[in-house]
């Protein structure tokens, strides 16, 4: 049971990593800032509670989603800032 918690919360981990790469390349995000606020926030909150729960997993997951969803915030506001 613990891989299969493992495998969900890696392909979980990795859904938005192609997204901020492409972020990271053309130096411009697509997304509105609310939405990336929403799941920056979101990400916050359930890696308090998962790490309350010492649930390594989804640690793993929310840690590597905020990582992600940080570049697109940088780059999102960036773009907002031109």
């Amino acid at each position: 049971m613990n891989t299969i918690g493992w495998i969900g919360s890696l392909l979980l981990a990795v859904c938005a990593v192609p997204q901020a790469l492409k972020t990271m390349e053309e130096k411009t995000c697509s997304f509105s800032p609310l939405t990336l606020q929403l799941w920056f926030w979101g990400e916050v909150f359930t890696l308090v509670y998962v790490t309350y729960q010492m649930d390594y997993p989804l640690i793993f997951n929310m840690v590597v989603n905020l990582l992600c969803v940080s570049v697109l915030l940088y780059y999102n506001e960036r773009k907002a800032g031109q």
